[in-house]
């Protein structure tokens, strides 16, 4: 009796050291700060784009160009080049500046290079396979004004434990028809990283 009692116990404390030790994931509010690795992340990317879009569609110039346009203009975002040393999700910042300029309704916005493609083709797809009156034509396309563009850059001062991570992130807007660009701007972060390995 004494060694069942004995079995059961330690069952039961193994399966409690167990349960504890799988449960170390908790859910944290998307909108939270965390900076674990001190590299890029998902606040990163939030932030740098609602301030950088958001001082873009503020611009004085950018304003005045619009009223004399007479409409609400229209952009389309081009490439951003990850010119960092870690993987970035270009992709995910892009996203993130989309949102913003939709938002905000101040421009009008287009699918990119790639989304156009898909478009054309599901545009295509229709020919033949549906209806007269829903099927879209080609070569009715929302042609864009304004281009937006930028890159990610980095530079890194580490000694023993301890770095330095600098970010500094570019984007301008380029008018499509006279290649003039008509807004430039930036944003740096400096990130200090102190442990006794870091991979960067």
């Amino acid at each position: 009796m004494r060694k069942l009692f004995c079995l059961l116990a330690l069952g039961l404390s193994l399966c409690m050291v167990a349960c504890g030790s799988s449960s170390g994931v908790k859910r944290i509010d998307e909108n939270s700060t965390t900076d674990l690795s001190g590299k890029w992340n998902d606040t990163d990317s939030r932030l740098v784009a609602e301030e950088m879009i958001t001082d873009c569609l503020n611009s004085g110039k950018i304003k005045k160009m619009a009223a004399e346009m007479g409409k609400t203009p229209t952009v389309v975002i081009g490439k951003v080049r990850n010119k960092s040393h870690e993987h970035i999700s270009v992709e995910t910042f892009i996203k993130d500046m989309e949102r913003v300029i939709i938002n905000d309704g101040s421009l009008d916005f287009v699918a990119s290079g790639k989304e156009r493609d898909a478009l054309r083709e599901e545009v295509m797809n229709q020919r033949g396979n549906a209806t007269d009156e829903t099927t879209k034509e080609l070569g009715m396309e929302t042609g864009a004004d304004w281009m937006l563009t930028g890159s990610i850059n980095t530079i890194i001062d580490q000694e023993g434990g301890k770095s330095v991570i600098f970010y500094q992130i570019d984007l301008e807007l380029t008018d499509l028809q006279s290649h003039k660009k008509i807004w430039i701007g930036d944003k740096k972060i400096k990130k200090f990283v102190s442990k006794d390995s870091v991979k960067l």
